[in-house]
């Protein structure tokens, strides 16, 4: 059987796992503040992080890049608190933003979240509290007591209510034996009195507890301490105890540390206010557990052997969770079903094990319980027997029974029955259950006392139930509804509802606990009682979508009472969803109310409430009430609805209307036609109305065929009316004013002829004209909107209607009078009335129609007299003028002058009708109104050139002129003859002559234009020297007769020579150009021509001779350039004395290499401009000719000369001399020492680059100086490349490339002492050690390993194969898997045995220990054990068993066996233990079995069992011993007869008949000696009585004698003892004195009050945060500094 313990152990994490540093793990770097979030503090590489673990979610921890001297997470969120120096910050991880910040004036040495909200902050001399709420800034609490100064601060603790707080501390202090002891100091402070008290103690919690008949909880002050004198536990109360209760009595208990804790003292405490006991650790990781009541030590084990340095309440337990040092996070907490039972039976304390089960519920004293019940019950003490009942866990005496037996007590008079004596105490301690409540109000509610049962129920103190609620509804029904609501008895708290009224909330609770009554039963009842509640909660019932009863039935219990009125509101509400499944019943609703009350169902069906019913059924109800507009509403047959329709008086016109847009066409018409068949004049207006609205759905042909069936043109007038504004149908306007016209409505007709649009003009007209009417006015407007006013006025005339024509014309459109003119003069009307009917109407009409109306009847005279009068009333209208011009032209009656002086006739319409009459009259008339085209076309016609010529001339029309001469016109010969002979001849105004020769020029006519021109200016006319005309005359020789031109250059003198000489070359006429300049000396335009032209340099340079002017040379000095002719062009250039082309001049002269010319041209130019490109090349052109003294004479005088740039030309033209030069002039030292590398002067290139000191020239020079075997200089310069890192590898190539091996290595080795010598020549040295001296490598990377490039140089000496170096750069560089793998690959040269087990403890990747141990196994097997007890820390021993029992080499690891058992590991034990038993060592089997547990119990056992040696046989005994397999144990023994190791077992299984078995055994054997020990060691197992009565069987009385002799002693002291126990407790309850709440040292001044320590100061005293700096020996790991 496994042993009891009273508390649960749970590993909830191992930190390590999640990736936190061992390092890292302790007191400054991990904070808990509690069970929900650690808090670590690391560096990764230079970066500093914050880890924060949420235990909930441990898979994922939350990093964050923070850097900080410390960090605490809130209790409860994720808000953090980070300090570094004095500033302090809060932020919200989940919200991202800061929520706090402050900077404090001293350091704070320890901080702490005392709740959820608030931080408690220590410093070297004061303790504040900083709250997150608001703005508030720390404020200050209390001041540090002097006691704690120096101390390590470790721990803040207030209680629930913050009114005490506790600052704690430890420090080092090194006794007089030299042993160091750890002190605890505490400051306990009291914000209420504001005073402190210093306290020796180093842990210590609050806690709430209640005693035993105190209304208020009392706060305690828990706290351990270690004193020299040993460890001791306080519980004790602070402050006054609360109004009434009693004061808590001080405990004080020691601490029990063992031999081999010498050193520990206690860390942590916390309290389980759960189970009320306190969790004590001490820093060698024991678990102390004490009742808080008592202060009794229940249990105490190590469960921890690394020190648990942090911790906090774990809530989920009501237990402690800590971290040690290994990174394990652990809790403890109590174990509820096995506590009990380990109190009473490891500890055999009942009294402990009864108050704990009784306080916290707890199992596991049932019988305890039951046994002291009785014993009080029989005892005759009712009162104590009944708090026993009333306190056992899970209430297992209070049951009928208890009861049952309470009742059988009879009273004594004049005392409280024992019954109510229980319940009393029952209902003092809390709630009484079913049986209880039922019995203890049967008799109040005998007695009438209600009250009493209404206080308890407020109270909570009786459990409800059914049977209770019964027995109180015969006295109060509202009380017992009260009860069945408790007990949840649906039914019968609905059937209460019902009785007391409150019918409202029967569906609420039915709905909120699940049950579905029998409502139409419960809506029977309400009816009887309260109609108007039934009608409220048949509402209710079908206020869901889903109604709660069948509606039809609801409707029939309303029926059953004739309640129509009630029943119809109830249908109304429960219908309102209008639902298709619920048809019938709004069929039911509309025909109760149909056949008694009608309006009321006129209302229902006027809302449309309902869709679902019978319509038809419904419409003829509704025809039989009366209601005749519903019925036409439901029916839908045409013989129902005829027959119904037709009564209009009794319907709603408006209704009635819109009623026919539900019906279809076809019975719209029908119903039409039935009404107005039935009575016409009564139904005419709603066949009118109804027509109107839906004419577009029926047609209105339809309708008005139905109208005219009936001939009721009157309906038909009023239909088509109301339409025919917004009809487009012909047929709908004539149907109309044929309509109006029948009916009289002429006015009406006259409407809509003169708006209508849509009419049939024609046959309107011809209407009209048949219908006779009294006025004509609608046929006048009709005809004369479409243009019919020719047979109107035929139609007027022939039926003597004359009037109406003056009408017409007067007042209807004064406009058509032409037309009716026209037609008047058709029907030969007289000549007087037409000039009367002119004359009335006044400049009302067109002049130009009446004139085409009458000139088309060739009776144009007609209206002179009337034209006369208009011109002499001052008529200014053009078509007046015209018809009089018309009039006189054809009277010739001076028509020229006429058309010559009026200005008001338009010229085109005159002139158009002269063309035939009189051509010289049509072209006055067009040149007065400059009709162009008109007038060219009328002369062309009729040859009038000479009036067309001198007309364009005057006209100066250039557009005008482009159309007469162009190509295409056969008169233009004709023309221009014209033009020449008389126009221009005639004319003495030059734009005339301008406008004519530039038509001539557009026209594209040279010849004609030569000769016109040479007409005017060749033949001294006034403009012969005319500019314009002179150049004109040029221009057009060149474009048309080139021999002209030289003769009209030397003629004329009067032209723009420029122009004219460039518009000549551009005609390739360039003897004429070059004559024109040197006509008029622009000399380089001259030389120019010849230049580019001619293309004769001869002629050029004779020319520039003659002229001798500098731009000339210039020009000259170009051309010979570009043709090659450098010399000649310098010469030409000098002549000049130009030197602005010097960058072209140097350019050719460079090419054709003409330097010495090119010397004296830049001589030349130097003296005109001092450029720095013209002295630039003069340097290059002495270097160039080899005139280095000339050079150095010039450069070492004033110049602006590039010399760099010159320099650097002359070095890449290999003139490696004049670059000497050069460069040393400007202290170039750079190129300087590469020309002299050129040069072969070595020595002095190394001195140039060292005055240079540039990496490129070093590298120049080094590489020069290595081609020619200069070794010496070029590591002079390789010492200056090799110490920038970029250069390195490029000198190595180089070397390499060469095979100068030794070389390279020489130059590197000698820059090792280099200041600047950096790790790439560390590097490469190594590499190149590995390639040519790998005797040398070792002994650099020993010297140098810390400053080489370790990855590249594993790679040279990985590809070497030089393994022991390899491998001692793995180390170096950290890659300790590397580094195994390699020495277990190439173990003679790598391997060495110190320097493997050094190296394979610190491997990532645990896999190398098992290749590790195999590789042992095969090279060095006898070593193994020694890499074992190396591996030992990280190795997983199970597996590595597993491998030695694989390979058979269990023998071999015996001592590593041996060595790491200590672990109790499952596979070690048993490995081990197999062992022992093939080597027969029993001696070492049974010290292994007893100090390590973890195997197979019952396999080795039984194995042992068949062993051959007795020894081990017994071992297997034993082994059954530890498993509670007692039997098989004592039957081993029994079987080798081992007869004291059987009666040692029998008696430790504290089984009787196992003892009693083994004593029957004994008498078998007669082994009476072996009998008598029984009776001894298994004494308390033995029954008297059965002991007895063997012995007097077997007739060994004398055997048992002693043993009976003990039973009755025993029996005997029971019996005194008892009495003794019971007059004791008799005085102490007589005695209700309270004792002195005291310690064994003077009391606390806060417990005594202020009054009791006078010298105390009332001032504050405060603590600090972190550790003291600096260490001491023995100092406690995890709380002081490192």
């Amino acid at each position: 059987m496994a042993q009891i313990l009273p508390i649960q152990f749970q590993e909830h994490l191992q930190l390590q796992n999640v990736g936190i540093n061992a390092a890292n793990i302790g007191f400054s770097t991990l904070t808990m503040e509690s069970d929900k979030f650690i808090c670590i503090r690391e560096k990764v590489g230079e970066t500093a992080q914050v880890v924060i673990i949420d235990l909930s979610d441990t898979t994922n921890p939350i990093r964050r890049p923070i850097s900080a001297d410390s960090a605490i997470m809130n209790p409860a969120s994720k808000v953090i608190a980070l300090k570094a120096g004095k500033t302090l910050q809060i932020f919200n991880i989940e919200m991202k933003s800061k929520v706090k910040a402050h900077n404090m004036t001293e350091e704070v040495q320890f901080w702490k979240w005392i709740s959820v909200n608030t931080v408690a902050l220590v410093t070297d001399t004061a303790c504040y509290h900083w709250s997150m709420e608001g703005d508030s800034q720390p404020q200050k609490v209390f001041e540090r007591h002097s006691s704690l100064a120096g101390c390590q601060i470790i721990h803040y603790r207030t209680d629930v209510k913050q009114q005490w707080l506790l600052l704690i501390g430890i420090s080092a202090q090194v006794g007089d034996t030299q042993t160091n002891r750890v002190v605890g100091a505490m400051q306990l402070y009291s914000v209420e009195r504001k005073v402190s008290q210093p306290i020796e103690g180093h842990a210590a919690a609050f806690a709430q507890f209640t005693i035993p008949g105190n209304a208020s909880p009392s706060t305690l002050f828990c706290f351990a301490v270690r004193g020299a004198q040993g460890g001791k536990l306080h519980v004790i109360e602070v402050g006054q105890p609360a109004q009434g209760n009693q004061p808590f009595p001080k405990k004080a208990t020691d601490v029990f540390f063992p031999p081999e804790a010498q050193n520990d003292f206690p860390v942590a405490m916390q309290v389980g206010q759960k189970y009320d006991v306190i969790y004590l650790i001490t820093k060698y990781g024991y678990i102390h557990l004490y009742d808080i009541e008592t202060a009794t030590c229940i249990y105490m084990n190590r469960i921890s052997g690394d020190t648990i340095f942090v911790t906090a309440p774990h809530d989920a337990s009501s237990g402690i969770i800590g971290v040690n040092r290994k990174g394990q996070v652990l809790s403890v907490s109590v174990e509820e079903d096995s506590i009990v039972q380990y109190i009473t039976t490891t500890l055999q304390n009942p009294d402990l094990a009864l108050r704990i089960a009784s306080r916290n519920n707890l199992p596991g004293a049932e019988e305890l319980f039951v046994r002291k019940f009785n014993t009080l019950f029989q005892g005759g003490q009712y009162s104590e027997a009944a708090k026993v009942a009333a306190g056992a866990p899970k209430g297992i005496l209070r049951t009928p029974q208890t009861i049952q037996r309470f009742q059988q007590v009879p009273a004594q008079q004049g005392q409280t029955s024992p019954l109510l004596q229980y319940f009393g105490i029952l209902l003092d301690q809390g709630q009484l259950n079913k049986y209880e409540s039922l019995e203890l109000c049967r008799p109040v509610l005998q007695q009438g006392r209600k009250q009493l049962l209404e206080k308890w129920l407020k109270e909570d103190k009786l459990e409800c139930s059914e049977e209770l609620g019964d027995l109180v509804k015969v006295v109060d029904p509202t009380l017992a509804l009260s009860v069945y609501l408790r007990a949840n008895v649906p039914s019968k708290v609905i059937q209460c509802f019902a009785e007391t009224g409150q019918t409202q909330k029967i569906v609420l609770y039915a709905k909120k606990v699940g049950y579905t009554p029998d409502y139409i039963f419960l809506l029977r009842s309400i009816m009887r009682i309260n109609p108007d509640q039934g009608t409220q909660f048949a509402q209710m019932l079908v206020k869901d979508d889903e109604p709660l009863a069948d509606i039809n039935q609801i409707v029939d219990v309303f029926m059953e009472s004739n309640m129509v009125q009630q029943c119809t509101a109830f249908l109304l509400e429960a219908l309102s969803k209008n639902r298709p499944q619920e048809g019938p019943l709004q069929t039911r609703l509309l025909e109760m109310n149909l056949m008694y009350a009608p309006q009321v169902a006129d209302a229902i069906l006027g809302n449309q409430m309902f869709t679902h019913y019978d319509r038809a059924h419904i419409a003829q109800l509704c025809e039989k009430a009366g209601l005749l507009q519903r019925a036409l509403e439901h029916y839908t047959d045409l013989y129902d609805i005829k027959r119904a329709v037709v009564h209009t008086h009794l319907l709603n016109p408006e209704w009635l209307v819109n009623y026919f847009g539900s019906l279809s066409v076809e019975d719209s018409l029908e119903c039409i036609k039935a009404m107005l068949q039935s009575n016409i004049r009564q139904n005419l207006q709603v066949c009118v109305q109804i027509a109107t609205k839906y004419h577009e759905q029926l047609t209105t042909q339809a309708l008005i065929e139905i109208f005219e069936s009936f001939k009721s043109f009157e309906g038909l007038f009023y239909f088509l009316g109301s339409i025919v504004n917004f009809s487009q149908d012909a047929e709908v306007h004539f149907k109309y004013i044929q309509a109006a016209c029948k009916t009289g409505q002429i006015k009406e007709v006259e409407r809509i002829c003169r708006e209508s649009n849509c009419y049939n003009p024609e046959r309107v007209k011809n209407f009209l004209k048949e219908a006779k009417l009294t006025d004509q006015l609608p046929l006048i407007i009709v005809c004369d909107r479409f243009d019919y006013v020719h047979d109107l006025v035929l139609y007027l005339y022939r039926n003597n209607l004359q009037k109406y024509i003056e009408i017409y014309v007067q007042k209807v459109n004064p406009s058509r009078l032409p037309v009716v003119v026209g037609g008047l003069l058709d029907v030969d009307c007289g000549e007087d009335a037409i000039k009367q009917l002119i004359l009335v109407i006044r400049g009302q009409f067109s002049t130009d129609e009446l004139v085409a109306e009458v000139e088309k009847r060739n009776r144009l005279k007609l209206l002179l007299p009337w034209l006369e009068m208009r011109i002499h009333e001052g008529s200014v209208e053009p078509a007046t003028h015209n018809a009089l011009a018309k009039i006189y032209i054809d009277s010739n009656n001076n028509p020229e002058r006429f058309l010559r002086e009026n200005q008001y006739y338009d010229s085109k319409v005159v002139g158009k009708y002269c063309e035939k009459r009189d051509p010289h009259l049509a072209c006055v008339a067009y040149e007065r109104g400059h009709c162009d085209f008109e007038l060219i076309n009328v002369c062309n016609e009729n040859s009038l050139f000479k009036s067309e010529a001198r007309y364009l001339v005057r006209r100066r029309d250039a557009e005008l002129w482009a159309h007469v001469l162009q190509e295409d016109n056969e008169y233009r010969s004709q023309l221009i003859d014209q033009v020449v002979q008389t126009a221009l001849s005639e004319t003495q105004d030059p734009e005339d002559i301008s406008v004519t020769v530039k038509a001539f020029m557009t026209a594209d006519l040279p010849n004609e234009l030569i000769e016109l021109l040479e007409k005017i200016v060749l033949d001294n006319s006034m403009f012969s020297d005319h500019r314009n005309l002179q150049n004109l005359l040029i221009l057009t020789a060149i474009k048309a007769d080139r021999t002209r031109v030289m003769e009209y250059i030397n003629r004329l003198d009067n032209y723009d020579a420029p122009d004219i000489a460039n518009i000549a070359i551009s005609s390739e006429l360039y003897e004429e150009a070059f004559a024109i300049f040197r006509k008029f000396e622009v000399n380089t335009s001259a030389i120019q021509v010849l230049i580019d032209h001619i293309n004769n340099l001869d002629r050029a340079y004779e020319f520039a001779e003659k002229c001798n002017e500098p731009a000339v040379w210039s020009q000259l000095a170009r051309a010979q350039l570009s043709n090659g002719m450098v010399k000649e062009a310098i010469d030409s250039y000098i002549k000049a004395d130009d030197p602005s082309q010097y960058m072209e001049v140097v350019n050719v002269a460079s090419k054709s290499n003409n330097w010495e010319d090119l010397v004296k041209y830049l001589q030349m130019a130097r003296k005109k401009a001092r450029e720095t490109f013209i002295e630039t090349e003069l340097v290059f052109a002495y270097a160039m000719t080899n005139r280095l003294a000339d050079l150095e004479e010039f450069i070492s005088g004033p110049n602006h000369a590039a010399i760099t740039q010159v320099a650097d030309r002359c070095f890449d033209n290999k003139m490696y001399e004049a670059a000497k030069l050069l460069y040393n002039n400007v202290s170039n030292f750079a190129r300087l020492a590469i020309t002299l590398v050129h040069l072969g002067e070595y020595q002095g290139a190394v001195d140039s680059a060292r005055k240079a000191n540039s990496t490129k020239t070093w590298k120049e020079v080094c590489f020069a100086c290595v081609d020619n075997e200069e070794f010496r200089l070029a590591q002079m310069c390789g010492l200056h490349i090799v110490v920038h890192a970029d250069e390195l590898e490029e000198l190595i190539n180089y070397y390499q490339d060469r095979g100068y091996f030794e070389e390279l290595i020489s130059l590197l080795e000698a820059a090792l002492g280099l200041e600047r010598a950096h790790m790439g020549i560390f590097t490469e040295l190594a590499i190149l050690y590995s390639k040519y001296k790998p005797g040398k490598m070792r002994e650099h990377l020993e010297l140098f390993w810390s400053r080489v490039n370790i990855p590249k140089v594993l790679r040279a000496a990985d590809q070497a194969h030089l393994w022991a170096e390899l491998v001692f750069l793995y180390d170096k560089y950290e890659e300790f898997d590397n580094a195994i793998i390699t020495m277990m690959n190439h173990p003679t040269d790598a391997w060495k045995e110190s320097h493997f087990k050094d190296v394979v403890t610190k491997v990532a990747n645990i896999e190398l220990y098992y290749k590790a141990l195999q590789f042992y196994l095969d090279y060095k097997p006898l070593l193994l054990n020694d890499l074992l007890l190396v591996l030992t820390p990280r190795m997983d021993h199970t597996r590595a068993v597993t491998f030695f029992r694989k390979v058979g080499q269990i023998p071999l690891v015996k001592p590593y066996l041996r060595a790491v058992q200590n672990n109790n590991n499952k596979a070690i034990n048993e490995a081990l233990n197999n062992l022992l038993i093939e080597e027969e060592d029993y001696q070492g089997l049974r010290a292994s079995i007893d100090a390590f547990d973890n195997f197979d119990n019952i396999a080795l056992a039984q194995r042992l069992e068949k062993h051959e040696l007795i020894e081990f046989r017994r071992i297997g005994a034993y082994l059954y011993k530890g498993n509670n397999r007692w039997k098989q144990s004592v039957d081993l023994c029994k079987k080798d007869r081992l007869f004291k190791d059987a009666m040692l077992y029998a008696s430790e299984s504290r089984n009787i008949d196992i003892a009693e078995e083994l004593i029957a055994w004994f008498l078998e054997d007669k082994n009476y000696e072996c009998f008598a020990a029984s009776l001894f060691q298994c004494y308390d197992l033995l029954r008297p009585d059965v002991i007895l009565e063997l012995s007097w069987r077997h007739n060994i009385m004398d055997f048992a004698m002693p043993y009976m002799i003990q039973v009755m002693r025993e029996y005997t002291s029971k019996v005194d003892k008892l009495e003794q126990s019971d007059a004791v407790r008799s005085e102490e309850e007589q005695k209700a004195t309270d004792k002195p709440l005291v310690f064994s040292e003077p009391q606390l001044m806060l417990t005594a009050g202020p009054s009791s320590m006078p010298g105390m100061p009332g001032q504050m005293y405060g603590p600090g945060m972190y550790p003291v700096q600096g260490s001491y020996p023995g100092a406690m790991p995890g709380y002081m500094p490192m």
